[in-house]
């Protein structure tokens, strides 16, 4: 992972949580350098309070925008202008785009389609073809519903079709003759494909994921690192 890219983050302040800024900041130390650091509101609104008061620990610049319109939010153009502006005008490696509005689908395909890598930050409300669209998204916040509990976490995960698929699918592209693949170049098929983290089923590593749903094989490698098989490989 390159730790010199250039990254430039959008906040939507009206659609994320300012108690998570020091988790997304840290995040993205991983990928490289934050450059830019914006937020869009309008800092009069008492509803956005909390990123006004996180402001200058982050060096986060402000940029207002008034409600000019009931039931339009201003913030939203100004965040899609100045993403654009960036994107011809800075050299950025990375876009980052702080949101759980669904209106910003379009601008992360476009951004995309110049070459950028584009990470996502929101609530679990956030819309599926936002969520999708980006080339990783994190979840900023926990499942509310009694089925999130860790103790249902594999049978839930299980009745994930979409996702037993992609981890299937990214086995069968990098396994050797006998069905194995190393957990490394698994993971890379992922990201390549989809905008999937691990973390936001409630894992910290792959390997845990895997380990939690009987649908797979693992085991451990001598000195470091894991191999995986779809357990209907076994003979």
């Amino acid at each position: 992972m390159d730790t010199k890219q250039k990254i430039a983050v959008f906040i939507d302040a009206d659609n994320a949580p300012a108690s998570k800024v020091e988790l997304i900041l840290s995040e993205l130390a991983k990928y490289g350098v934050v450059n830019i650091r914006r937020a869009y509101g309008n800092w009069k609104n008492s509803s956005i309070k909390p990123w006004e008061d996180v402001l200058h620990d982050y060096a986060i610049q402000p940029i207002q925008q008034f409600d000019l319109t009931k039931g339009k939010n201003a913030s939203d153009i100004a965040m899609v202008i100045d993403v654009m502006d960036v994107l011809y005008t800075k050299e950025v490696d990375v876009v980052c785009l702080v949101s759980s509005d669904c209106d910003f689908t379009p601008l992360v395909t476009r951004t995309l389609s110049e070459g950028k890598v584009v990470i996502g930050f929101g609530e679990r409300k956030a819309p599926a073809p936002f969520v999708n669209a980006c080339s990783k998204f994190l979840y900023l916040d926990e499942p509310a519903s009694p089925e999130s509990k860790p103790a249902n976490k594999p049978k839930n995960i299980k009745s994930d079709t979409k996702l037993i698929n992609l981890l299937r699918q990214a086995i069968e592209a990098t396994e050797d003759e006998d069905g194995w693949a190393k957990l490394g170049p698994v993971g890379a098929h992922i990201s390549n494909h989809a905008s999937f983290d691990q973390r936001n089923y409630g894992y910290g590593k792959l390997s845990d994921l895997f380990k939690a749903i009987d649908l797979f094989e693992i085991r451990l490698l001598e000195g470091n690192g894991y191999q995986v098989r779809d357990s209907r490989r076994k003979k």
